[in-house]
């Protein structure tokens, strides 16, 4: 029995520390077993507290029992106090510390009278079984923890002997080593706290004192053994909201098709062609181009004399004013003047900005000499300079920056050579129109736009 006892405690112990080891053994299979403790949605550390009875099932001494058959179970009073912190290591494995106190006296009237104290520590290796045989979600709320491992004991006797004769050995002290192996059953009631019951076995494999508190000679090895069932509380120590026993785990699976979710959506967060020219946003440097006009490589309109319209747009005005015919010719103005009126109202006419800036981007002061040119051409024409802001931020400081970009585009303009009596002002605040998560989208709203009044 004793070699049985003792194989199943070390077996317990190799498991758990056994895999700690294994993941230990180069720098590169540390490395996920750290981002892994970064990452964790649980807590590792717990802290056990429970009271019960302990009771020596052997030796004892001629005329000494452990207890009274006949006690009413009201009338048993907890003579054991344990006090455990336990690390999980991993989801399944882990291991705990505990201290203990067991006093043990007779309960029994046909006993002789002893009083003994034990102190008792022990390092012991966890395994958590509900993890291990994959069975958490038809436990539900119950748990099952197993574990094993060696103890060091204080032994007292507190009662002199009253056989006339004997030896008296009140408050002397015996060191005897062990091992202890136990099952804990769990039940949740809280996501960090969990009601437990805790049985254990314990064995000194050197032990003389009985446990009545008779001494036994040096040469005869007692072999000492002590049974005890707990009832207490286990609450997990961390910042997390889950207990490591009951929290959800992804597994390797699970994570890596969520990774890959992730890198796929990225993928089609790039492939987005806002302005549906065909280059995607992430290479173009334009996304505002008009629908059907050429762009180069980087998404920029095709303006190859830098007049601030794109070439077909010239050339389809131009076409206009060929005509032979000056009233048709005047006709044709009138028509072209209302289209390109309306290509600015529709807000196809647009200048950006960077994020809390107030000056326009370099490569979109494109908007800005169009506006220019369409003033210089059109010398009765007056325009409202809109100024726009993305929804980050503060509401309030949100207004006043589109303020400031509209005044910004209206002093370029003034510095331009046109009246200031032209050009008004609109500050439209914060646009709401795109998704406000995307940073992309964003891009596309921090802008002035320009209507025709």
């Amino acid at each position: 029995m004793k070699k049985s006892l003792l194989v199943l405690s070390i077996a317990l112990l190799t498991l758990a520390s056994g895999f700690a080891q294994r993941k230990q053994r180069t720098e590169e299979e540390l490395k996920p077993l750290e981002k892994a403790k970064d990452t964790a949605s649980y807590n590792m550390w717990s802290i056990e507290f429970s009271l019960g009875q302990s009771k020596g099932v052997n030796p004892y001494t001629p005329g000494y029992f452990s207890s009274n058959p006949n006690a009413e179970l009201g009338s048993v009073k907890a003579n054991n106090i344990n006090l455990a912190f336990r690390y999980m290591m991993t989801p399944k494995f882990g291991f705990k510390f505990d201290v203990s106190s067991d006093r043990l006296k007779n309960n029994s009237p046909e006993s002789l009278p002893f009083d003994v104290q034990q102190y008792r520590l022990g390092v012991q290796g966890v395994i958590n079984a509900t993890r291990l045989f994959n069975a958490e979600s038809q436990f539900d709320r119950f748990g099952l923890l197993l574990h094993g491992g060696f103890s060091y004991a204080r032994v007292t006797p507190k009662y002199d002997s009253p056989i006339v004769g004997e030896i008296d050995n009140f408050g002397k002290t015996e060191n005897t080593f062990g091992v202890i192996f136990g099952l804990t059953p769990q039940f949740r009631i809280s996501k960090k706290t969990s009601l437990q019951l805790d049985v254990n076995m314990i064995t000194n494999f050197r032990q003389h004192f009985a446990w009545d508190g008779h001494y036994s000679e040096t040469q005869n090895n007692l072999a000492g053994k002590l049974l005890n069932a707990s009832f207490g509380i286990s609450y997990s120590l961390g910042d997390k909201p889950e207990h490591g026993d009951w929290a959800v785990i992804p597994s390797k699976q699970v994570k890596e098709i969520e990774a890959l979710e992730k890198r796929i959506g990225e993928m089609e967060t790039l492939m987005n062609d806002t302005d549906k020219d065909g280059v995607p946003d992430y290479l173009d440097v334009e996304n505002n181009s008009v629908a059907g006009v050429a762009v180069d490589t980087k998404g920029r309109m095709v303006d190859l004399n830098n007049n601030g319209i794109p070439d077909e747009m010239e050339a389809a005005l131009a076409r206009s004013f060929a005509s032979k015919d000056s009233v048709a010719k005047t006709v044709e103005a009138s028509t072209d003047s209302a289209l390109v009126t309306r290509f600015i109202n529709d807000g196809y006419i647009a200048t950006f900005f960077d994020v809390n800036k107030s000056k326009p981007t370099n490569v979109s002061t494109e908007g800005i000499d169009f506006m220019l040119t369409y003033l210089r051409n059109n010398p009765t024409a007056s325009i409202d300079i809109i100024g726009h802001a993305d929804e980050s931020g503060d509401s309030v400081k949100n207004v006043k920056l589109s303020n400031d970009r509209a005044i910004s585009v209206k002093n370029v303009l003034v510095k331009g050579g046109i009246s200031a009596d032209r050009l008004n002002v609109v500050s439209a605040g914060e646009d709401t129109s795109v998704d406000g998560t995307s940073a992309e989208a964003k891009t596309l709203v921090r802008r002035v736009t320009f209507k025709v009044k």
